[in-house]
Formats: C-alpha cells, structure tokens, sequence
C-alpha cells in the first residue's frame, strides 16, 4: 500500500498569504486555485482528494506542491516555461503588422483601418485590432498642431504668460478678439424634443439669415466678458469696441489688452486712437499662437451652448440669444485659471521642433 502524501510544511506567514488569496474575488482563478490547493496539501489531504476538491488533476496538485517546496511564495502565479496558451499568431505577422501600420500606407489611402490591415495580413481584424491596443497604436486619431514661426516667439509668450500669472496692480487684464460671421441659422424643419430612450433631433437642413460679429473682452481675473455685436469687423467697429472698453473700465485703472495680429488691430486710425488712451497697453501674441488668448476658450463655450443647437429666424434673434448667455455669464462669471509657465511652453515648443527636424532633414 502506498504511504500517505506527507502535510506541506507552511509557516504561518505564508499561509496567512494563501487564507487570503484564496478567498479573492479579484485574483486569477487559476492563482485562488492553487492557494486552496496548497493550503488542503498543509492540512495533510492527499494529492487525489485536493485534486476532486478545486477541480484540478492530482499530477497538477503534485506540481504545484513542488513548485511550493522549491520556490515558496516566490513562485505563486507563475507559469513554467513552455506552458499556457501558445501564441495563435507568428512573432513575425506581429512585427509585419505593426512596421506596416507606422511606415505604410494601404493603395489610395492615407491610414490604415482593422480591416484594411487585416485583409492585407492574411489575419482577423480583431487580431490586428488587439496588437494595436497592446502597443498603443491608433492610426484612426491624428492630432493637429502649428508651431510659430515669429521671431519675437519667445518675448511674446513671457509677455502673455506673466500677465496670467502675475497680472499688474491697479490693472485690468482684458482677452479681446472677434468671433467674425455668425451665422443666424434657422433649421428647415421642426427639431423634436429629447425624451427618455431618445436624444433630441434636429434637421442638418437649414436655411442663412445673415450674420454678425461678436466683439468681446474676457476679464482675466473676474471671468466677465464685455461684449458686442456687430455687423462688421472692420477697424471702425474695433475702434467703436475700444470705446465700449473705455467706458465700462473704471478710470483709475490701466488696461492691458491681449490680442491677435489681425490687421485692424494695428490700423493707423487705431494708433492714433490709443496714443490718445494711454492706459490702454496691447500686447500681440505670437502668430499662430491662439491658444495663448483665453477668449477663445470663451468662444468655444458660447458656441457649444448657445449657438450651435439654436434656432434662429434672423439676426436679431441671433443677437437676443448672444446677449442672453453674455447677462448669465457675467450673473455669475468663471474665471479661465490658467496654469501652464513659459518654461513649460518653451519646453514643448522645442521638442516640437527637434520633431519636425528630424523628419525634414
């Protein structure tokens, strides 16, 4: 008769380690299994009996006492080599696949697709689909950007970002620019109305009203916007906005204008005006630089809440909606928090550079 399998020797440190991993709910099952098993085996149950207990072979229970022997709690989880599930596809297939999709392009497209690649890899496209999420590959996104070519780049940005972060006493500091030809769109057929199950519906058709131009100034510090529309955008309507700035700025303070290069900004007739005004400061930012201008920001929400759902049956009504969203902004205004350092911008900037050198050159 066979002798009885002697009890694994377990300290009491590693079966605490196993009570605990065996009861997991979030571990392997495969790892919970074994834990159950060895603690069976440090009870003194035989091989065939552990094996009938966590649904395993008794050679498997054999092996894993061991492994458990050999190795300790070092070993736990571990696969050995050469088994676990062999690899369905060939290293090379991998390699192909994934050199294709960063340096080749498939006939008469610019990216590559799951299916696209798939039909060209001889595999499924969900094959391709989970090499991509293993290397973080995603040829369906690409992002755009613009760096300055402004020789004064640099002057400019610590201009700006000195007064986010530490704007002047006795100062306002205003984002200004032009949201140019808003359109009054009026949909071609009624919308219906959101209810539970199903998103509100609104027609791609529709039909231009005119438009207008929203000049507007975003306080820095206090989050309000002084704002107003206009039919045009010429250097007279930015001198008549100017003006607007004036009188709703209290005296005592100075003005610090952040703007763009549009080509009204720096009319002869507003050169005159300002050197009339001389609390009024401008300070451009770079060229293709507008994300340094915290209005646009403001933009992008008035566009996503008040205009781009509207309906509008002409441009008074456009108007009456801007000025609305204006009234409840300044009710209770956000301030923009800007947080980013010239250095870090910089920083960006010129591995931007160094990017686009290495490809060019």
């Amino acid at each position: 008769m066979r002798s009885p399998t002697p009890a694994l020797n377990l300290a009491d440190g590693q079966r605490d380690v196993l009570a605990r991993l065996s009861r997991s709910t979030t571990a392997p099952h495969r790892e919970v299994q074994r834990a159950q098993a060895l603690l069976l085996a440090g009870d003194g149950v035989a091989n065939t009996s552990v094996g009938a207990e966590v649904g395993v072979s008794p050679m498997t229970v054999k092996a894993w006492r061991e492994c458990f022997e050999r190795e300790g709690l070092k070993g736990l989880g571990q696969v050995q080599p050469g088994r676990g599930r062999k690899p369905s596809i060939a290293a090379e297939t991998v390699e192909e696949i994934v050199h294709a999709t960063l340096h080749e392009k498939p006939r008469g497209e610019t990216h590559w697709s799951c299916r696209s690649m798939a039909k060209a890899k001889g595999v499924s496209p969900a094959t391709v689909q989970r090499i991509w999420s293993a290397r973080n590959i995603q040829p369906h996104r690409v992002k755009t950007f613009k760096l300055s070519n402004d020789k004064r780049f640099e002057e400019k940005l610590i201009e700006i970002v000195g007064l986010y972060l530490n704007p002047p006493d006795q100062a306002a500091v205003l984002c200004i620019d032009e949201k140019s030809q808003i359109q009054a769109l009026d949909r071609t057929q009624p919308s219906l109305p959101m209810k539970p199950g199903r998103a509100g519906t609104m027609t791609h058709a529709y039909k231009r009203n005119g438009t207008t131009t929203l000049f507007a100034a975003l306080d820095v510090l206090t989050g309000k916007v002084i704002g107003q529309c206009l039919p045009r955008h010429r250097h007279q309507e930015f001198l008549k906005f100017l003006r607007t700035i004036d009188a709703e700025v209290p005296a005592g303070l100075q003005i610090h204008l952040i703007l763009d290069n549009y080509g009204t900004h720096k009319h002869a007739n507003v050169k005159k005006w300002l050197a009339k005004h001389p609390r009024f400061h401008l300070h451009f930012t770079p060229t293709s630089s507008s994300s340094l201008n915290m209005v646009e920001r403001w933009f992008g929400e008035l566009t996503d809440k008040a205009i781009r759902r509207g309906v509008f049956h002409s441009v008074p009504d456009l108007i009456a909606a801007i000025e609305t969203y204006l009234k409840a902004n300044n009710k209770n205004p956000e301030p923009f928090v800007w947080t980013a350092t010239a250095e870090h911008i910089l920083e960006k900037v010129r591995r931007g550079r160094i990017a686009l050198e290495s490809i060019t050159n």
